[in-house]
């Protein structure tokens, strides 16, 4: 009964919602009165844009927010939500700052990318929330396999003979992909920079491109990884939640000027794309669901069974081994997914740092304070009904057994061995 309920489009949600949405004063007293009062500005919490154009790639981690317009979560909100399909993140971060598009399903490491001004023009940036966690991998060509190279250590193995250069891509250089490709082959003791070569190929032509033999190994989003194993051309040599389980991975990303100009839509688009994810992750019927309608031409334009293994937690490696995978894709896990949280973004910088993207080390927190829209991002939840973490900072063990708290950010980009 519950999935009936939810695909009834509601009407539009009204102030007296929201505060009683809200959870009480408590919630809303977490959030600065500054905040509030420019929340509500000119007396009114309607949305300032009606329709938002959001860019997307094809990729499994793209379905909250076209489930968020294909189920009309938004029209709860007051908006529509018109999903627009890119070529490359370079395309999505050149519509991004150009205006042509609303926001963006984005690489979390290309949004703090623009904001410190690398990997493209230098623009003030927002985080709004998180999309998802976990879901993407590392693969590697049939042609490694037969040299005996099928995880890091045999590959780091091959490498280290120098019979070829080897080449590894990943979808764009402040990405997650490039970070979660670097961090693997560091932890393995291959320099990403200076013992292979590093190419960057858009997601959904990665297939082809390993196909042809253009590269060895590459690290992207679902499903383009179990794609590989289905056109038997490669397999699974690690996953991204094996590297850092509960990673975070796409972001609902834009300009600090559009959040400016359009703080109650910001709000409204959130709460939708919450309601989509907590609805993607209720049941396997809603995920196969979601499988079914983000395959589709118009989305990632794939078959729904490469899409919908993974995304429902059952994978197999290409190399005879079959799992179920606890930390597969997540969208909402009780909001834990979604919240912007500080250390995410200051993560990334470090790893931008340590790769020579960044020349000096910037003021973490300051700079995640200022693109990661909590303040945003709680609106919207209470809208919502979401709860919220205890903490804007967590934590995590990865792959290498380092520890990442966010404490001591300058330390943790230089203490690591293998580095630009």
């Amino acid at each position: 009964m519950e999935d009936k309920k939810l695909e009834q489009p509601a009407k539009p949600f009204s102030r007296r919602d929201f505060v009683s949405a809200a959870l009480g004063a408590s919630l809303m007293s977490m959030v600065p009165p500054g905040v509030r009062s420019a929340a509500w500005a000119a007396g009114s919490d309607a949305p300032e844009k009606k329709e938002v154009k959001i860019g997307f790639i094809p990729l499994t981690d793209c379905a909250s927010v076209v489930m968020a317009s294909v189920m009309k979560f938004d029209e709860k909100y007051g908006i529509k939500i018109i999903p627009t399909k890119e070529a490359s993140w370079a395309a999505v971060r050149d519509k991004m700052v150009n205006g042509e598009i609303d926001a963006a399903h984005v690489l979390y490491g290309l949004i703090y990318g623009v904001q410190m001004g690398i990997g493209g023009p230098k623009k003030d940036m927002n985080v709004l929330m998180s999309l998802n966690n976990n879901g993407q991998a590392i693969t590697l060509s049939n042609q490694l396999k037969d040299k005996g190279a099928i995880d890091g250590p045999s590959l780091a193995k091959l490498v280290a003979k120098k019979e070829r250069e080897y080449t590894f891509a990943q979808t764009f250089p402040t990405g997650t992909h490039a970070m979660w490709l670097y961090y693997w082959l560091a932890a393995q003791g291959v320099n990403p920079l200076k013992d292979v070569k590093t190419i960057t190929v858009p997601p959904p032509q990665m297939v082809a491109n390993m196909r042809v033999g253009n590269m060895d190994g590459f690290c992207v989003g679902e499903p383009w990884n179990n794609r590989a194993i289905m056109d038997n051309i490669g397999f699974t040599a690690t996953t991204t939640q094996d590297i850092w389980t509960d990673h975070p991975e796409k972001v609902l990303g834009t300009t600090a000027e559009w959040v400016q100009k359009n703080p109650n839509t910001a709000r409204a688009v959130v709460a939708a794309i919450l309601d989509a994810g907590k609805w993607i992750d209720a049941s396997l019927a809603n995920k196969q669901k979601t499988a079914e309608t983000i395959a589709q031409k118009a989305y990632v334009n794939t078959d729904t069974e490469v899409i919908v293994a993974r995304m429902l937690g059952r994978y197999q490696n290409g190399l005879g081994k079959s799992w179920d995978d606890k930390n597969h894709m997540k969208f909402f896990n009780d909001g834990a997914v979604n919240f912007p949280y500080l250390t995410d973004g200051m993560w990334f910088m470090t790893q931008h740092k340590r790769w020579g993207l960044l020349k000096d080390h910037p003021n973490y927190l300051e700079v995640a304070k200022k693109v990661n829209r909590i303040d945003i991002y709680k609106q919207g939840a209470a809208a919502a009904g979401v709860t919220l973490p205890k903490s804007e900072m967590r934590n995590h063990k990865l792959i290498d057994g380092v520890v990442w708290d966010g404490k001591d950010p300058a330390k943790y980009a230089d203490s690591f061995k293998v580095k630009a």
